[in-house]
């Protein structure tokens, strides 16, 4: 099957989780299109069967911001008659969904009927979704989908109560890992760099909006930093992280914590942690918790979206209200409280992620590829 995927290229959750599937599809022998601005952080090198299709944008005079959806919709246009594609499956509502609505219209002028998969991955919904200036677009292009998938039931319900949906099927299709991608040893230099002393390693790996809540982050460290030596270990980058540090500088707690920016491969660092702190006021699904669990990680986490659906309560990890970093830190120090009990958790939350193996995940996106395609067949020329 020929497959046209089109998604933001960056480090974040939605990138990740379609660069990883289409690599995964194109393992199978899929024929694989990426369309988008720059070539997706997770690709890898390339493939016999896997293309990148840079979407450029231009310097016309006319335009002082520019129209990125419709050159995004020529570009897909291109594609599509230029490769012969099945299908199209689109990352977020907007701009994504929308332009390849419009696309699917003017391919069909010229004979080609392309089917539209739109994954829905939170922000689209949960942000973008309650601001009247969007919400007929992204109406429009779900329901003007063929297909439509969210990343978690909660996502799921969140769409439809936010948008009419016109009786519109949704379908829950989880994000997923690679196992052998966290089968690597720690590397123990960079640990010891970190905790010299052989102090417990508390990890945050965001990009730092808000809606992460890093000052909770910040906060249940410093309950657990009473109690025990402990470090807090800052991966990412984002509008919130300069202040935090300043914060945690003000608080006296500057050498306990440490940011090391954007990193290429984040599993790096979860591998030296101890314990994952993910007090986000909401997510979607929570794909740094489930890395982090892969990796062995378990983590601490606020109870909200569809974090739920990823950690074991008292199993995994554990999971709070939103903004009480007094249980968030018990739960961290109950967890570290002995090398057994930490062990046992690590070896639980690793056995959790194994629910999303990607294995499990594949044959789902390939049944909904398979039906789609199959009813495009079956219509008349």
């Amino acid at each position: 099957m020929r497959i046209g995927f089109v998604c933001y290229p960056t480090f974040g959750g939605s990138g990740v989780v379609a660069t990883e599937l289409g690599k995964a599809l194109a393992a199978k022998g899929h024929e694989l299109h990426f369309i988008t601005y720059s070539e997706p952080a997770r690709m890898g090198s390339l493939k016999s069967n896997i293309f990148y299709h840079e979407v450029r944008l231009s310097n016309y005079p006319l335009f002082d911001f520019q129209p990125y959806e419709l050159i995004l919709t020529s570009k897909m246009v291109e594609i599509a008659m230029q490769h012969q594609l099945d299908l199209l499956h689109v990352h977020y509502a907007i701009p994504h969904a929308s332009a390849a609505v419009m696309a699917r219209a003017i391919l069909a002028t010229k004979g080609l009927n392309l089917p539209i998969v739109t994954t829905l991955h939170g922000t689209d919904i949960t942000l973008l979704g309650k601001d009247a200036a969007f919400e007929p677009v992204i109406s429009y292009a779900i329901n003007e989908s063929d297909a439509v998938t969210t990343v978690s039931n909660s996502l799921k319900s969140d769409t439809l109560k936010l948008f009419g949906c016109d009786g519109k099927s949704i379908e829950c299709i989880p994000n997923f890992i690679c196992p052998k991608q966290y089968t690597g040893s720690p590397d123990e230099e960079l640990r010891k760099h970190i905790a010299p002393e052989g102090q417990p390693i508390l990890t945050h790996i965001s990009n730092f909006r808000p809606v992460k809540r890093v000052d909770d982050v910040l906060a249940t460290f410093i309950e657990v930093r009473k109690k025990i030596p402990a470090k807090l270990l800052l991966v990412g980058d984002g509008p919130d992280r300069s202040r935090i540090e300043k914060r945690a500088e003000e608080l006296g707690y500057r050498n306990d914590v440490i940011c090391i920016g954007k990193i290429k491969n984040p599993i790096e660092p979860l591998r030296i942690s101890d314990l994952f702190l993910l007090p986000s006021e909401t997510e979607s699904f929570g794909l740094a918790a489930l890395e982090a669990m892969a990796s062995g990680v378990p983590v601490i986490a606020s109870n909200t979206g569809g974090l739920p659906e990823v950690i074991e309560h008292g199993v995994s990890g554990f999971l709070h209200e939103v903004g009480d970093t007094q249980a968030m830190a018990n739960s961290a120090l109950d967890i570290l409280g002995s090398p057994l009990r930490l062990e046992a958790f690590r070896k639980q939350a690793k056995a959790r992620s194994e629910v999303f193996h990607i294995d499990a995940v594949l044959p789902q996106y390939e049944g909904l590829y398979n039906r789609l395609v199959s009813e495009k067949k079956a219509l008349p020329a």
